[in-house]
């Protein structure tokens, strides 16, 4: 029987077979000598020990169109990236680490800003500005009065989604809204540190229509960009593609060479600045990777 893993927790994996039903299942052995891990969102052939208590063996994983390992998830469309415009204001570094990582994968991105109900128009106009640029689709939300969530489900329609973005930004109430059936918790955010207690212990896939799967992912408050050379970071800057062979010197990293395309065109604000700050930090982190 060939099914997906919709949620996988200390071990055991729950597969979906279409018109059969979700089995509890355990991973082969010979996974663990391969050093092969199944992810939610594998696609997976199984083997029925029970039909009464919908218990199998995952036997066979089928072979990944992508994969990520925080969160870890396989075989998605597209990412849904959410952020709060305000409270708590959105952490650019940690965004533009995501996007980075996205765009390593080949993932394409919805970035998601919620709260839009309590952020000022000069705060959501800025937002705009930094990000109408960084190669992904942009959305304005807001879960508690439901704004534009019809725009958002329609964006998902036949895609499996993963869904991302640090702890109390609203993720699980998106998820409510566009799933009635998901039930999350959603989590309340302490106002003292305004910043949300993990509610998400693990991946998880919903249905939310006809071929339209969205993966909750846990929170993630850091994320590591470095499995890549700092020379290759530019390309994942698509601001900086406008500019690519202006530049005085051949192979320029945008970082402390003259007559650089991409620095003139910061100075200009046609690229944003907190946009090419994060890059230099991010390129910094790279160079100073320590080497095995």
């Amino acid at each position: 029987m060939q099914g997906k893993i919709v949620k996988g927790i200390a071990g055991f994996y729950y597969v979906h077979v279409v018109e059969s039903g979700v089995y509890e299942c355990k991973a082969k052995g010979i996974f663990r000598k391969d050093k092969k891990k199944p992810l939610v969102g594998d696609d997976v052939e199984i083997e029925v020990l029970s039909e009464v208590e919908k218990t199998g063996s995952i036997i066979n994983i089928f072979e990944r169109k992508n994969e990520l390992i925080r969160p870890a998830v396989a075989n998605i469309d597209q990412a849904l990236v959410v952020f709060a415009a305000a409270k708590p204001s959105p952490h650019f570094n940690l965004l533009d680490r995501f996007l980075v990582m996205m765009q390593t994968k080949e993932i394409p991105v919805i970035l998601c800003f919620n709260k839009e109900d309590i952020a000022s128009e000069e705060k959501l106009s800025e937002l705009a500005d930094i990000y109408e640029k960084c190669g992904c689709q942009l959305i304005f939300v807001s879960a508690k009065e439901e704004k534009n969530m019809e725009t958002l489900r329609r964006m998902l329609e036949g895609k499996t989604t993963a869904i991302a973005g640090p702890s109390g930004v609203g993720k699980s109430s998106i998820i409510n809204l566009l799933n009635p059936k998901a039930n999350m918790e959603t989590g309340s955010i302490s106002r003292k540190i305004e910043r949300g207690k993990h509610t998400t212990r693990h991946s998880e896939l919903f249905m939310i229509g006809e071929d339209s799967y969205i993966m909750d992912t846990p929170g993630f408050s850091s994320l590591y960009v470095n499995d890549f050379e700092k020379e290759e970071l530019k390309y994942y800057f698509p601001e900086f593609e406008l500019y690519e062979g202006q530049c005085r010197f051949n192979g320029c990293d945008h970082i402390h060479e003259p007559g650089c395309a991409v620095k003139e065109a910061v100075e200009k604000g046609k690229i944003h600045a907190v946009r090419y700050e994060d890059y230099k930090e991010l390129y910094e982190e790279l160079k100073n990777k320590r080497r095995y």
